[in-house]
This record gives structure tokens, sequence and C-alpha cells, in this order.
């Protein structure tokens, strides 16, 4: 479980810092505006996020993971 959230966590950083990127550069004569690329990274990290959110709701609801509290 902690795996596939750490994997889905680097996958949204990852969406995140293309975003940044596309922003950044400039863009070169024939290829697409950086607008759409920009965002398209940005829709997959907040799809990558929501499907996290999601995903941790309904791991609770099935009892895979439980909430331990703050440790005293």
């Amino acid at each position: 479980m902690k795996i596939i959230i750490a994997l889905v966590l680097l996958g949204i950083l990852a969406a995140l810092a293309s975003a940044g990127l596309f922003m950044l550069r400039r863009p070169r004569p024939g290829q697409p505006r950086r607008d759409n690329r920009m965002a398209r990274a940005l829709a997959v990290r907040v799809g990558l996020s929501v499907a996290l959110f999601l995903f941790i709701l309904f791991s609770y609801w099935m009892g895979w993971i439980e909430p331990t509290g703050i440790p005293r």
C-alpha cells in the first residue's frame, strides 16, 4: 500500500515538474504551443491527485488501511 501511494505521489511531482518546464521553455517552431502541453500536464496532476484521494478512501472503506492516531 505504501509503495502504491509513494509511486502516485512521485507521478504527481513529475507532472508538476514537467508543467513547470513547459512554462519556462520557449516554444520551438513546429511544436505544439506550450500552453497546451502545460495544461495537459497540470490536468494529469489533478487527475492523479483525485485518483489518489479516492483510492485512499476506498482502501479505508475496504479495511486495507486503518487510522493509527497520534502516538503518545
